[in-house]
């Protein structure tokens, strides 16, 4: 994720939705890398066009990310969503449509990645209805290179079925946790996001 790909106005917009999926994924499954955080700190915030939707939201995670440093933020995922035991907040899908892990979401989840003629990486141990997880999926249904999966139509079947029922939810659990400092930025700009897609999403209907 480079610094500026947001905001590019040389990008087009489906690779600008893959990139902001694939930061998505990157923040959710881990505190960010030296790299990356570099990277959010030097990000351009202003948007090509006056009143873009994201740049609020994004320009607050790029201050978030300057006020924090690497270690800081370290902590806080790891007080957020690591630990030992049950983590303070989840990030798996299945916690907020049914409010168990494992459950029927989990099972129709699998059902449609297999579908998609997606596999689970064997070295990742989170299950698939983990945040980061989805988004790749997401990313992937935008730029992938088989046309036959990687498409609008699947795009929008897989976000109403697997996106936007919980992100929003685990948004705002973020969002209204005491400990939450980068990442209550993070949700805020995630929130955002959802909201674009969705309304996109509705215009195609």
């Amino acid at each position: 994720m480079t610094q500026a790909r947001l905001v590019a106005s040389t990008l087009d917009e489906e690779t600008a939705r893959a990139e902001v999926y694939g930061l998505l994924a990157a923040l959710y499954y881990a505190a960010p890398s030296d790299g990356l955080h570099e990277s959010l700190r030097v990000a351009v915030t202003e948007a090509p066009a006056a009143g873009a939707l994201l740049e609020g939201s994004w320009s607050e995670l790029v201050a978030a990310a300057r006020a924090q440093s690497l270690s800081g933020i370290a902590r806080e995922y790891d007080a957020l969503f690591g630990g030992v035991g049950k983590p303070e907040l989840d990030l798996f899908g299945s916690h907020y449509l049914s409010g168990f892990l494992n459950e029927k979401p989990l099972a129709a989840l699998r059902t449609d990645i297999a579908a998609l003629g997606l596999t689970c990486d064997e070295t990742m141990p989170e299950t698939e209805d983990h945040v980061a997880y989805v988004c790749e999926v997401m990313r992937y249904l935008i730029a992938g290179d088989d046309v036959a999966v990687a498409n609008l139509t699947r795009q929008r079947e897989f976000f109403a079925r697997h996106v936007q029922p919980w992100l929003p939810m685990m948004c705002e659990a973020i969002m209204n946790h005491p400990k939450a400092d980068f990442y209550r930025a993070l949700a805020a700009f995630t929130q955002t996001f959802i909201s674009v897609e969705a309304q996109g999403f509705d215009m195609l209907a």
